[in-house]
């Protein structure tokens, strides 16, 4: 079983800052990415960045430019700094997590609880 433990969020103005982190803990056998995905209110959950073991990032391009994916795979510990932030970045902001638990094993997902994000003045 993988754990995530998330921090950060919260309400900030429009064109201010906040830094998520996300760590994974317990067993498996590798991580394969990382990332966090996000869902606004009333609207389906969507990727916003994401970062794979070769140290491959992927951002969404509602973000580009704005949200900086960092961490640490070999510490199973991501951040996202997002600067510039707009109302409409507002969401539940979750972690992912797809590991495998053995060499040969099923890719699997887990994700977090979620953290509110609020951009309003």
């Amino acid at each position: 079983q993988v754990q995530l433990v998330e921090s950060g969020g919260g309400l900030v103005q429009p064109g201010g800052s906040l830094r998520l982190s996300c760590v994974a803990s317990g067993r498996f056998f590798e991580i394969v990415t990382m990332g966090w995905f996000r869902q606004p209110p009333g609207k389906e959950r969507e990727l916003v960045a994401s970062l794979t073991t070769p140290g491959e990032t992927k951002y969404a391009d509602s973000v580009k430019g704005r949200f900086t994916l960092t961490g640490d795979m070999t510490k199973n510990t991501i951040y996202l700094q997002m600067d510039s932030l707009k109302p409409e970045d507002t969401a539940v902001y979750l972690c992912n997590v797809a590991h495998r638990i053995s060499p040969y094993g099923n890719l699997l997902h887990t994700w977090g609880q979620g953290t509110l994000v609020t951009v309003s003045s």
